[in-house]
């Protein structure tokens, strides 16, 4: 294997770990206290409320990292088999990187959307409880 498909395969577990899915680390909507609640009270409603919203996107972030390893282990799988089909144990080489590198692409945009909808799902979850705590929701209706 020369110097380039190196590289290019060592190339796929760094695509791999920078595109993981990660739980969130805290909300990012705005919600105030209700004008007559002291902040310690507001406080601890937030902390009650990011307890809750974790545990509603529990092992989400997980299941789409382990979805986004599948793939790329797919086209590996697939590229290296085309290769060797197409050109033989060279061919395999080549095409294997090139699976590899897709896949990790492709796992790399589902574990970018998946971050997206957990912490959309973490928001609401968050806002919710907030909100059933007598906190202002910018954009709620009293």
């Amino acid at each position: 294997m020369n110097f380039r498909k190196l590289s290019l395969l060592a190339a796929v577990p760094t695509l791999l770990l920078a595109a993981c899915a990660s739980a969130p680390m805290g909300p990012t909507v705005q919600v105030l206290p209700s004008p007559t609640k002291p902040f310690q009270v507001f406080q601890q409603d937030q902390s009650e409320c990011k307890q809750y919203a974790n545990s509603q996107v529990a092992g989400q972030a997980e299941a789409a990292n382990d979805r986004s390893v599948g793939t790329a282990l797919i086209g590996t799988v697939l590229g290296g088999a085309l290769g060797a089909a197409v050109g033989g144990h060279q061919g395999a080489g080549t095409m294997g990187a090139a699976g590899a590198i897709i896949g990790s692409s492709a796992g790399a945009g589902n574990s970018q959307h998946a971050q997206y909808s957990i912490q959309m799902q973490y928001n609401n979850a968050y806002a919710q409880c907030m909100y059933s705590k007598g906190n202002q929701v910018p954009g709620a209706r009293q």
